[in-house]
């Protein structure tokens, strides 16, 4: 495939003409309008429909578009950073990070990141779905205990151990020889079935889900009302602990590591290792 033809009809989608792309990039019309035709042949498909007054990108054509000109866009902000000797980061910079986290500790890190480089454009997504970072256009994706994958790379940032923890209502378990105490539980959507709790003193709980929630917050205020026990991390949970809203039963035997994530597949950019760096730099002794 030819890079430049290639640059041209990302130009000319862009914004959605010849006539208009030629006045943006200062190309002739005709160059910009051969220079499609020939990526059209190499591939042999047709890219765009041409009217009389309106030009409309075909299913290929968006399709091509829409995967192509991110990687263009970074080879050319790659090529400006090299011009330039490796100057400040500078450029949009999308990240996706889970509602809690996001909610919670972001929004101050973001204010200090950009403060620190102020030629970046930070936009911040919450949510705790999982995001592809190539087809949704992401730079960064926060997770927590992300599975192997070898298209991403990372590092994690972050650690934390999580608590089980009820209404003050709720009378807590004594451990019964090893075999699982069944108790009433608000667990997330995702949890297994099969799913134990186990804490340092041996105690085995066995959650029978009352209810299933998407979000961290929604378990914690629905076991703030009473529902049933739960896991759930320190950081969002400290207020009621001191106030006796809820209870501690022990801490669990499962840890929470966030990682800031970005594909492998890439060249990473400058701006991609400055935002990681910083997240990292915010959590000295890795906890929250």
């Amino acid at each position: 495939m030819d890079l430049l033809a290639l640059t041209d009809f990302n130009l000319v989608a862009s914004h959605g003409g010849f006539g208009r792309a030629s006045r943006a990039s200062g190309r002739p019309k005709a160059t910009l309008s051969r220079r499609v035709m020939e990526l059209e042949e190499s591939l042999g498909v047709r890219l765009l429909e041409r009217g009389a007054r309106t030009l409309r990108l075909t299913e290929e054509g968006s399709a091509l578009y829409a995967r192509t000109e991110g990687l263009l866009s970074e080879v050319a902000e790659i090529g400006e950073t090299i011009a330039a000797g490796f100057t400040r980061p500078r450029g949009r910079l999308r990240v996706s990070a889970p509602v809690v986290f996001a909610h919670t500790v972001l929004g101050r890190i973001a204010a200090d990141f950009i403060a620190a480089y102020p030629e970046i454009r930070l936009e911040v997504t919450a949510d705790d779905r999982f995001v592809d970072l190539v087809e949704e256009g992401y730079d960064v994706v926060i997770r927590v205990n992300p599975r192997p994958d070898e298209t991403l790379v990372g590092r994690c940032f972050v650690r934390d151990q999580l608590l089980i923890v009820a209404p003050a209502s709720l009378a807590r378990p004594f451990p019964d020889q090893g075999a699982p105490v069944p108790v009433r539980a608000v667990v997330l959507s995702t949890t297994p079935q099969t799913d134990d709790w186990r804490c340092a003193d041996g105690l085995i709980l066995l959650p029978d889900p009352v209810l299933r929630l998407s979000s961290l917050i929604m378990v914690r205020d629905a076991v703030r009302a009473g529902a049933g026990a739960a896991l759930l991390p320190p950081s969002i949970i400290a207020d009621d602990l001191a106030s006796g809203r809820l209870v501690s039963w022990g801490k669990s035997d499962r840890t929470v590591a966030m990682w800031a994530l970005h594909t492998s597949r890439r060249l990473a950019s400058s701006k991609v290792h400055a935002f990681v760096q910083f997240l990292c730099d915010a959590f000295p002794e890795n906890v929250l």
